[in-house]
C-alpha cells in the first residue's frame, strides 16, 4: 500500500463528444424545421392573397367581378399547394346558372377528358354537355372532372348543369354499346340514362336530348315519351333535341310532346341557313338555342375587319366575338376548348355579359350577321 501523505496520480477526464450520426440528425431536424416554418409561412401568405384577391381588401380594392375572378386565379397559380385557399373564394365568384353562358363541350377528349372537365369548372364554366355514347365521349371521364372540381371548390351538385344525350343504334360503335341494342327504344332509353348517372355520379341529369331524330317520326316521338318518363321519374329535369334541321319535324315534335323541348343544339352553319325559322321559334316558345360547331363552321368571321371590331371591344380574339354574338341574340354556344389561356378568356367574357355589358349594338348585329352570310340581313 502507498503510505500517508503519497501522492495520488489523476487519470485525465476523456472529453465526451457526439457520435456523427447524431450530429447529422440534429442539423437535418432543424433544416426540416426550417422548412416546414417557411412552407406554412408561404401558405398562409398564400391563403391571404387569393382572399383578399376574392373579398377585395383595402390591399388590392378590387371592385369588379371579373378582375376579382382573374386575381383569385393568378394568386392561386402563384401558390400551387394551397389549393384550400381558392376554395371558398372561387364558389363564391362563381358564374351563376343563367344565360347568357357558354356550355364546355366534352366530345372526342378521350383520356383527357377527366383533366380538362375538372379545369373547365375550376376556370368558371357551371355548364357542361356530353353523350352516352362511348364512340365519342368518355361520360365516364367526365363524371370524373364534375366530382373532382366540386371536391375542389366545395360546391354543391346543383351549382353545376350537366346535360347528355340519348344516342341511338347508328351513332354507337356496337362493339361498345351503353345499352342492350336488342331491347325496345323506350327501354333503350331507360338503360342510356341509367348508365349516364353511374357514369356522371349523380342522383339526376339537369337535361336529356335525343342526339337526333331518328329515321321515322313515330320512333322519335317513341323515343321522345321514354324520355318524358325520365322526367316524371325525376331522374332528368329538362329534355331536347340535337341535329334537328327540319323546321316542320321540330314544329311537329313539339306539338306532339307532352312535356315540350327545352333544348334545341344544331350545329351552327350556313348549310341549314343558320336554322333562320328554327331559331325564332326557339325564341317564341321559350326554348334554349344551343350552337355546336359554332367557330370552325363561321370562317367568315375570322376577317381583318372582324379583328379590328373585336380589338376595339377589348376581346382577344373573332372567336370571342362569334361567342358574344351568339349569346347577345340568346343562344348557348358549345365550346370545347383544351386551351387555359381561352378557358380564361371564354369566363371573362360571359362575366362582362352577365353584368349586363353589350358588345355590339343593333347596327353592329346587322353588320355582323350579314359578314357570316345569315339571310335577312
Amino acid at each position: 500500500g502507498r503510505g500517508r501523505g503519497s501522492r495520488v496520480r489523476k487519470r485525465p477526464g476523456r472529453r465526451r463528444t457526439m457520435p456523427p450520426a447524431f450530429v447529422c440528425f440534429y442539423v437535418m431536424s432543424i433544416v426540416v424545421g426550417l422548412a416546414v416554418m417557411a412552407i406554412v409561412w408561404m401558405a398562409v401568405r398564400g391563403r391571404k392573397e387569393v382572399r383578399d384577391a376574392a373579398f377585395g381588401t383595402v390591399e388590392l380594392g378590387v371592385a369588379e367581378e371579373g378582375e376579382r375572378h382573374q386575381k383569385i386565379i393568378a394568386a392561386a397559380r402563384r401558390h400551387p399547394m394551397d389549393d384550400a385557399a381558392v376554395v371558398s373564394e372561387m364558389a363564391r365568384v362563381a358564374l351563376p346558372l343563367e344565360s347568357p353562358f357558354l356550355v364546355y363541350g366534352t366530345a372526342w377528349k378521350k383520356e383527357e377528358t377527366a383533366r380538362l372537365v375538372s379545369r373547365a369548372i375550376v376556370a368558371g364554366f357551371r355548364h357542361v354537355d356530353t353523350a352516352c355514347q362511348p364512340k365519342h365521349y368518355n361520360e365516364a371521364g367526365v363524371g370524373e372532372g364534375i366530382a373532382a372540381a366540386l371536391d375542389q371548390l366545395q360546391m354543391d351538385r346543383e351549382d353545376i348543369y350537366i346535360q347528355t344525350k340519348y344516342t341511338s343504334i347508328g351513332g354507337q360503335d356496337r362493339d361498345n354499346l351503353p345499352y342492350d341494342q336488342d331491347a325496345p327504344l323506350s327501354r333503350q332509353v331507360a338503360m342510356s340514362v341509367r348508365t349516364s348517372l353511374k357514369n356522371l355520379r349523380v342522383e339526376y341529369i339537369d337535361g336529356l336530348v335525343m342526339h337526333s331524330p331518328m329515321p321515322r317520326f313515330e320512333q322519335s316521338m317513341e323515343v321522345w315519351s321514354a324520355m318524358e318518363e325520365e322526367v316524371r321519374a325525376n331522374r332528368v329535369r329538362q329534355i331536347g333535341i340535337s341535329n334537328c334541321y327540319d323546321f316542320q319535324q321540330f314544329k311537329r315534335l313539339y306539338e306532339s310532346a307532352d312535356i315540350k323541348p327545352s333544348v334545341l343544339q344544331n350545329r351552327f352553319y350556313s348549310d341549314s341557313g343558320f336554322d333562320t325559322k328554327l331559331r325564332a321559334f326557339c325564341a317564341e316558345n321559350g326554348v334554349l338555342y344551343q350552337s355546336f360547331w359554332t367557330l370552325t363552321a363561321n370562317q367568315k368571321a375570322h376577317t381583318d375587319e372582324a379583328r379590328r371590331f373585336a380589338k376595339k371591344k377589348g376581346l382577344a380574339s373573332t372567336q370571342l366575338l362569334l361567342y358574344a354574338f351568339m349569346m347577345e341574340l340568346g343562344h348557348t354556344p358549345l365550346d370545347g376548348t383544351t386551351s387555359e389561356e381561352h378557358l380564361e378568356q371564354d369566363v371573362e367574357l360571359m362575366q362582362r355579359l352577365q353584368r349586363g355589358e353589350k358588345i355590339f349594338d343593333e347596327e353592329e348585329l346587322g353588320w355582323f350577321s350579314r359578314l357570316l352570310g345569315i339571310p335577312g340581313h
